[in-house]
């Protein structure tokens, strides 16, 4: 049996609507999908990583910056 705050209410009923049709599923999983805060990002990363080509003496300068 349940005692905490909220034993007033814990066995009522489930509410359904009267004016608005029951959400499908997929509709309700679509509200939680993760989203692209910043449209054309990734696009626009990759772009950039295409464009920038590393000698390997910056990529061994970037690397001893990095982990040391």
């Amino acid at each position: 049996m349940y005692n905490g705050k909220f034993k007033n209410i814990i066995n009522l009923p489930h509410h359904v609507s009267q004016k608005r049709p029951m959400m499908s599923v997929y509709d309700r999983a679509v509200q939680f999908a993760p989203f692209s805060a910043l449209s054309g990002y990734e696009e626009a990363v990759k772009e950039e990583e295409k464009r920038v080509t590393l000698t390997d003496d910056k990529n061994t300068k970037i690397t001893n910056i990095i982990y040391n």
